[in-house]
């Protein structure tokens, strides 16, 4: 395993990691989840993705059960806030009283008494930027929390937010966690990777195989059992599209030429940005995780002639 600093930050995180989203709590049984969080620690990773919304909370339980005889201290664990935990009108968002409540839930789900990465989860235009900078400064310097983030807010947010810091000597984010795969570019490449070089943000992308599409597995039609066939699951149908697939099926076959899985090719394709500090993968058994961490050893693979190529069967529509 290989791992990288978090943008401008000491602290260093493997550069593939783990998630929990729908998977954890919901999609996997318990004992698996917890299999593939020891087999990942195992191989080198050190950082474990959740949210307090994934699975309604389930997620950061089954992931908490699975690091509790693990060395708190050689993991990188997150944890998001922004989407409904409770009811009523203060139970969603990101005011300081749903953050600092929906923290210590989180805390008290995980069985720890801090998270490291800490990710706004999305931009509440309900609540001032400046009451979210102060509220995770002081969690910073409760101990709750050593650094935080945003999670899909757009470029001139997360400036706006470091600005504020800077301007009131508060502590800046760190980190923005966008979708970022072969299918879904435009906004880390035109809009964020100029923000990481100005302000030393370090990007950990979720979804780097666009909900298994760039697996190749639904090539030749959406298989029985897999996450597209499932009824809550048709917003991954929509995007198995005949152009999609068209270019899944030619991007797997330059995989195969260069000895690689269509997955692999993905994640090595993600890995070459040196803006990404890390690629959050997810699996549902570990044969998955396996063929997903040996793509950061295959890097070199991605050469000047590998990528043209990708380019051209990628063609200009990538969003």
């Amino acid at each position: 395993m290989h791992y990288r600093r978090l943008g401008h930050t000491g602290i260093k995180i493997s550069e593939i990691s783990l998630g929990s989203w729908i998977t954890f709590g919901s999609q996997i049984k318990e004992e698996m989840a917890i299999d593939l969080v020891r087999a990942a620690y195992d191989q080198g990773v050190n950082f474990f993705d959740c949210a307090d919304m994934y699975a309604g909370g389930k997620a950061e339980v089954v992931l908490g059960k699975a690091i509790k005889n693990l060395p708190r201290e050689d993991l990188i664990l997150s944890s998001k806030v922004f989407y409904p935990t409770s009811n009523g009108p203060n139970g969603r968002g990101l005011s300081r009283k749903h953050i600092t409540e929906s923290l210590d839930a989180s805390l008290k789900r995980l069985g720890t008494e801090y998270v490291d990465l800490y990710f706004c989860h999305r931009y509440d235009p309900d609540t001032s930027i400046e009451e979210v900078v102060r509220t995770m400064d002081d969690l910073v310097h409760r101990g709750k929390v050593l650094y935080w983030g945003t999670s899909e807010w757009e470029a001139g947010q997360a400036a706006q937010a470091y600005g504020i810091a800077r301007q009131y000597w508060l502590i800046p984010p760190s980190m923005e966690q966008p979708q970022y795969n072969m299918f879904r570019r435009r906004r880390v490449e035109w809009e964020l990777a100029p923000l990481c070089k100005d302000f030393g943000l370090g990007l950990t992308t979720y979804s780097p195989l666009f909900f298994g599409i760039l697996t190749g597995k639904y090539n030749e039609g959406i298989p029985a059992g897999s996450r597209a066939s499932l009824e809550d699951m048709a917003w991954i149908r929509d995007n198995i599209t005949p152009e999609n697939i068209n270019k899944v099926r030619q991007l797997t076959n330059l995989a195969d030429q260069i000895g690689m899985t269509t997955a692999q090719l993905s994640i090595a394709w993600i890995l070459r940005r040196k803006d990404v500090s890390s690629v959050i993968t997810g699996a549902t058994h570990l044969e998955q995780l396996d063929e997903n961490l040996d793509a950061g050893d295959m890097i070199d693979k991605m050469t000047d002639d590998v990528l043209e190529k990708i380019e051209k069967i990628l063609g200009t529509s990538s969003e």
